[in-house]
């Protein structure tokens, strides 16, 4: 692994904000039919924190937080499908360990509070959380992955519905994709829609903050291989 350059990391919101913008995901990452949803970028200035109430709600960011955006996608209603809403979210703290506690209380969260309430009308329950560290179970491209999955309900899909979110910390950064399911969508199908974007947010993250390799060395070994296959909510 080339490594992060200290030289290369965001010291200023402003930055930060940049960076998040260029490495987010458009919607054509999640495939061809994917489309903005309404409204499609968080503000910028807040992100969402988990009450003691277990209900989702927004607030500033905090002074460990240098930028944190989440984009909102969708794959219209089609074939018998209903429509499948999709997320992605970049943060940037200012230290490795700030990163690594936003992934800690991911998993406190869900044992926390198995049920959580997204808005008035939508509920996760029945959380499940699964933690790599690098080196585990195929993780060779982030320090810390997380999966969490259960199910998703509303009043206007009805459910319950898979629900997905993945969470890759490299450094000071935290990548994120979700899914939140509707009529005729397996949780296969949601991994497989996730699974592109998730790859280029962490490999331009990678290229745009990772030290350069020497030269006639080729690619820095970091880079990942092609594969095959928020708000923070």
């Amino acid at each position: 692994m080339a490594g992060i350059d200290p030289a290369k990391l965001p010291t200023t919101a402003a930055q930060a904000a940049a960076l998040v913008r260029d490495v987010l995901a458009q919607p054509s990452a999640f495939g061809p039919d994917a489309v903005r949803s309404s409204p499609y970028e968080s503000d910028p200035r807040r992100w969402a924190v988990l009450g003691d109430d277990c209900v989702w709600e927004q607030q500033a960011l905090p002074k460990d937080v240098l930028a944190s955006l989440t984009r909102h996608y969708e794959i219209p209603a089609s074939g018998g499908r209903g429509p499948l809403a999709l997320s992605a979210v970049v943060t940037v703290h200012r230290t490795a360990e700030q990163a690594d506690q936003e992934n800690a209380e991911v998993l406190e969260e869900m044992l926390r509070c198995p049920s959580q309430l997204l808005r008035s009308a939508e509920v996760l329950t029945d959380l499940t959380d699964v933690p790599n560290a690098l080196g585990d179970l195929g993780n060779d491209y982030g320090d810390d992955t997380l999966t969490e999955t259960g199910t998703y309900t509303s009043d206007r899909l009805g459910g319950p519905h898979p629900y997905v979110w993945e969470q890759t910390r490299i450094g000071p950064f935290t990548v994120v994709v979700s899914a939140k399911g509707a009529k005729g969508w397996s949780k296969t199908d949601l991994f497989d829609r996730l699974r592109d974007p998730h790859t280029r947010m962490r490999t331009g993250l990678r290229r745009a903050v990772e030290r350069d390799a020497p030269a006639g060395t080729g690619a820095p070994s970091g880079s990942e291989s092609p594969v095959t296959k928020g708000s923070r909510r």
